[in-house]
């Protein structure tokens, strides 16, 4: 299990450092990956060409993302199904929710409340940086040669503001 932890701690730095080379590399050859927007790459090159696209310009913007597993499912002793938590926080480590804190956060509102200037400046956010909203990503990992790496990852952005609230 360690392994796999170090392997989810890896992309994370990756994302942080804006490593597309770093990042490519924990992928199979075969990999599948359905990106947050729900567009699908296949293979170690579609991979490759997205990472090198994507995670150049991560650095320069104000919000990143952390990666917490949450849980991990052996279906075999080299197959693993691995749930991650991903939180949006700013470059100096604090949590979005920490930031916006000086307003009353939107989750402890009614559902039926009007958005008020909390859940815009949260909204405005995350609109602003999409690829550091919270996320719950699902990998599938396989162990070849005594290495874990993914072979199917579903990246899922969490929309929802009582789920923003956990993050």
């Amino acid at each position: 299990m360690d392994a796999i932890v170090t392997l989810v701690a890896e992309v994370e730095h990756a994302q942080q450092n804006g490593l597309p080379d770093a990042f490519t590399e924990l992928f199979r050859q075969d990999a599948f990956w359905t990106i947050s927007y729900g567009d699908p790459l296949t293979g170690l090159e579609e991979i490759s060409a997205f990472a090198h696209r994507a995670l150049p310009g991560t650095t320069r913007q104000p919000l990143t993302v952390t990666y917490e597993t949450e849980s991990i499912v052996f279906i075999r002793p080299d197959l693993a199904v691995v749930k991650i938590r991903q939180r949006p926080i700013t470059r100096d480590g604090r949590r979005l929710h920490e930031v916006l804190r000086a307003h009353e956060h939107p989750a402890r509102r009614s559902r039926c409340a009007r958005p008020g200037a909390a859940e815009r400046r949260w909204a405005s956010a995350v609109a602003a940086n999409p690829e550091a909203a919270p996320g719950t990503p699902l990998y599938v990992l396989a162990k070849d040669d005594g290495r874990w790496r993914i072979a199917v990852a579903q990246n899922t952005t969490v929309i929802d503001h009582g789920a923003l609230a956990a993050s």
